[in-house]
């Protein structure tokens, strides 16, 4: 990865940034050059994403200087960034749920015509960049809340991808993406590269980083601790340096002991989404779900949980033979089962409640005493799970809305794995979770799995499925179309599975 010219386009010095308890930038110095992408990685709460956040002006630092080819920068807002050609797609979505995937990609410059949205235009319009990403096949009028939160990660860096720019942040742009979405989105960088762009890449996936990045900046603790050339540098260098320790080492896990069918799932279907699925799970047991993009994953969950109404299709639990009532949420919890949804801060979270709240809200009723909640054991519980998920926050009582969005994900596991239920169904659960943190969830599913809960686990990361997981279910256009156990599965045979139902002839 060669840059298209040394011209430099950015530097940061002496940035320095607190938020509440929390020191989240100490004397960093970033640098990027036209024609290249800048990696920035780091454990959650490293100050990646605070550090961009100053860069296009949704945050100020406290202190240190900024210049834009030579020119002093320090912007009053996102729209200030803007117009000196800063942008930036964010980790977690800031789509409006109620306006189609068009409007949301030209929303600041809607097409008029006679003083009257041109919808025509707009559509055709949306069309072109949705192809380039990926999104062809999807009605640009349809609105966002109907697309899959995959999806809608595409409808964001369309956004972004759609407006000239020099500098562009992506903020964990492939958390949610298959590999053919990031293959395309990464063609997308190439082109902009090719133009002169300055890019700052955000992202968890080591192997991606490698692949994509001219150099690449780590940060822990908020500190810079090395800025070094992509080519000098092997997966192990980059991981060192943002734990602190070596993780080669760790082991996953292994083949467990199964016991007895505790889910099963008989035709499950909803509309063209999940079509006839049936698969079971046992206790002690992983099972991976697989599958692109749409392919109806966690349309699956969601009807198994009752968040959506299934049409047809009967759920067993437990090794009853009679089906379960599942109609709402309520009962599905009722039943002892857990849905850590891939929507952690539109579903999963409370974002304006504090940690503490957060953590018991699942299991409050167990908490309270003569109808009052017993604070102080409510807070030992929150202790007890930050400390067991490493979740970086100043106490129990910081509101979750100012935590990084990997311990916000920590937060949502440590409310289901609190609240002890039988059946875990866990939706992308490492999505923007750094690489140490993703090994202590691996083993808590491992611990979980050991003391005979059945858990399914859903991920577009085929190789953390491969690692964890006893069998791996392969979902295609809605049809669970293969299951592989240990001893059969490859990267190969589970992609063919996954893009058999969308081939003709």
């Amino acid at each position: 990865m060669t840059p298209a010219t040394n011209k430099t386009l950015l530097t940061a010095s002496g940035i320095n940034k607190t938020f509440p308890g929390v020191q989240a930038l100490s004397d960093v110095q970033f640098d990027l050059k036209e024609g290249e992408v800048h990696a920035l990685v780091g454990e959650n709460g490293a100050g990646k994403s605070t550090l961009v956040c100053i860069i296009a002006g949704v945050e100020r630092s406290d202190s240190g200087q900024m210049h834009v080819y030579g020119q002093p920068y320090q912007p009053q807002g996102r729209a200030d960034a803007e117009r000196h050609g800063i942008r930036m797609v964010m980790q977690e979505l800031h789509l409006i749920a109620n306006l189609t995937v068009a409007e949301n990609i030209f929303i600041e410059r809607l097409p008029s015509r006679f003083g009257f949205i041109d919808y025509q235009k707009l559509n055709r319009a949306a069309r072109e960049i949705m192809q380039e990403v990926g999104l062809g096949d999807i009605d640009p009028s349809v609105p966002v809340r109907s697309l899959g939160v995959g999806q809608q990660q595409m409808v964001e860096i369309a956004a972004g991808l759609s407006q000239s720019c020099r500098i562009l942040a992506l903020d964990e742009p492939t958390a949610s993406l298959t590999d053919k979405e990031i293959e395309l989105l990464f063609g997308q960088i190439e082109k902009l590269k090719a133009q002169g762009v300055g890019i700052i890449y955000i992202s968890h996936r080591i192997e991606e980083v490698i692949h994509i990045a001219d150099r690449v900046t780590v940060l822990r603790d908020g500190k810079v601790v090395s800025t070094r050339p992509t080519s000098q540098l092997k997966i192990t260098d980059i991981i060192r340096m943002m734990v602190g320790r070596d993780l080669q080492h760790e082991h996953l896990r292994g083949a467990g002991e199964v016991g007895k069918v505790a889910l099963c799932v008989e035709g499950l279907t909803l509309g063209d989404k999940v079509k006839d699925v049936s698969f079971e799970v046992c206790r002690g047991e992983i099972l991976g779900f697989a599958g692109l993009m749409g392919s109806g994953r966690t349309e699956t969950m969601r009807a198994l949980f009752g968040a959506d109404h299934a049409e047809a299709g009967q759920i067993y639990l437990h090794g009853s033979s009679a089906p379960a009532k599942i109609r709402n949420p309520h009962d599905a919890v009722r039943n002892a089962m857990a849905f850590l949804t891939e929507d952690r801060k539109g579903q999963g979270l409370l974002p304006a409640l504090a940690v503490r709240e957060n953590i018991s809200l699942a299991r409050l009723r167990d908490l309270c005493r003569f109808g009052f909640i017993n604070t102080s054991e409510e807070r030992a519980v929150a202790r007890q799970y930050i400390d067991a998920l490493s979740v970086r926050c100043a106490s129990t009582e910081q509101t979750v809305s100012e935590l990084s969005g990997g311990n916000q994900q920590k937060v949502v596991i440590a409310k289901w794995i609190f609240r002890d239920s039988d059946i875990l169904i866990f939706d992308e659960p490492t999505r923007g979770i750094d690489v140490g943190a993703k090994f202590e969830i691996y083993h808590k599913l491992a611990d979980l799995a050991e003391k005979g809960k059945a858990i399914i686990f859903v991920s577009s990361d085929l190789k953390e499925l491969m690692a964890v997981c006893d069998r791996i279910a392969v979902m295609s256009a809605g049809r669970l179309v293969a299951t592989f156990s240990r001893d059969e599965w490859s990267q190969e045979k589970i992609m063919s599975a996954a893009f058999s139902e969308y081939v003709t002839g």
